[in-house]
């Protein structure tokens, strides 16, 4: 297989590290991809915190290590040159002989930002930085806000019908989406630390908040927030191996500051509409996915309640959207940009 040019060596390394979204926290996914005259002699991406970095999988997944001698590491973070739980990459770089470091992005940990490239350079590598820097930034959105402010990122997802509602009749089933967007929504929980609902989810729905579909190895850790701590004790919430967190009248401040410092980067919020509203009105959600479906329900069960925006001026916008046919239901997805002064009705 040959690629020429180095976008499209770093759209594979990104296909690498996205091997490991939800596996590899507190660390960045990462991939990497090692190239000599535009010919891929290996790809590998870090696995689990603690495991190998995804420098030191490609060069264990070459047939041939000498072959790494002036050749071009293609790599979606900047390589670490401290030692942690494994030793710096920069001097696995270094002893390989590779010639070429292209890099996707910049370590934003103040600890590592920057030194590995200067490093890099002071052994004669050339390096090369930018190289789909927003692909590769994106794809660590988590990971890039937890190093920074200890939280995590927060995806709200919700299925909602083209009217805005999660109204359900009671005793009918909890879903509204199609098998298709179901299997979406399990894609989406296997790239994610933990997973949260309020305490009317769990008694209305009963959810597993489990992954299902595809890979089942990892499962994300299970969030319950409540006001009075009064709970089925038979929920399926409390069923099976993962651990299930309940935090019991806590302030979402004090919610996202524990999960930061249990390593939690990305948390998925599954609802319900009073829990997104909450978190709307206090400016708390970083990425939607919305699963549109085509019905109409009515009812008072608004997708995100809250107190809402006093104008549309403070209305946060969706911006890079992305949008995905499912069957009849349709996908809507991309991350909030709020208002620098945002309005609200309270």
């Amino acid at each position: 297989m040959i690629q020429s040019t180095d976008e499209g060596l770093m759209r594979l390394a990104l296909r690498e590290a996205a091997k490991g979204l939800g596996r590899t926290s507190p660390n960045p996914a990462v991939g990497a991809v090692l190239a000599k005259n535009g010919i891929i002699l290996a790809t590998g991406y870090h696995q689990k915190a603690g495991q190998p970095h995804a420098e030191i999988e490609v060069l264990k997944a070459l047939s041939d290590y000498p072959s790494a001698k002036g050749s071009s590491l293609y790599v979606t973070l900047e390589p670490c040159s401290t030692y942690g739980r494994t030793p710096p990459c920069t001097l696995a770089i270094r002893d390989a002989g590779i010639s070429r470091v292209i890099v996707g992005s910049i370590d934003p940990n103040p600890k590592h930002q920057g030194k590995g490239l200067a490093e890099l350079r002071r052994d004669g590598i050339q390096v090369t930085t930018g190289v789909l820097d927003k692909e590769c930034t994106r794809l660590n959105a988590g990971f890039n806000k937890w190093i920074i402010s200890g939280r995590p990122w927060v995806i709200a997802k919700a299925a909602q019908s083209l009217d805005g509602r999660l109204t359900r009749p009671i005793g009918e089933s909890s879903r509204l989406s199609n098998s298709h967007s179901i299997r979406m929504v399990h894609r989406l929980r296997a790239t994610v630390d933990a997973i949260l609902i309020g305490a009317e989810t769990v008694r209305k729905d009963d959810p597993e908040l489990t992954v299902r579909y595809g890979p089942t190895d990892h499962q994300p850790l299970r969030v319950v927030v409540t006001k009075t701590g009064m709970l089925p004790i038979d929920a399926r919430v409390f069923v099976g191996e993962q651990d299930t967190i309940i935090y019991k009248d806590r302030s979402w401040s004090d919610v996202l500051d524990d999960l930061g410092r249990r390593s939690v980067t990305r948390l998925l919020v599954e609802g319900g509409g009073q829990i997104l509203g909450q978190l709307f009105d206090n400016y708390l959600i970083d990425e939607l996915w919305f699963f549109l479906t085509p019905r109409l329900v009515g009812g008072d069960k608004p997708t995100i309640g809250g107190v809402g925006v006093q104008e549309l001026a403070g209305a946060p916008r969706l911006v890079d959207v992305r949008y995905l046919r499912l069957k009849d239901d349709l996908l809507i997805k991309g991350d909030l940009q709020w208002p620098k002064n945002p309005s609200r009705a309270f």
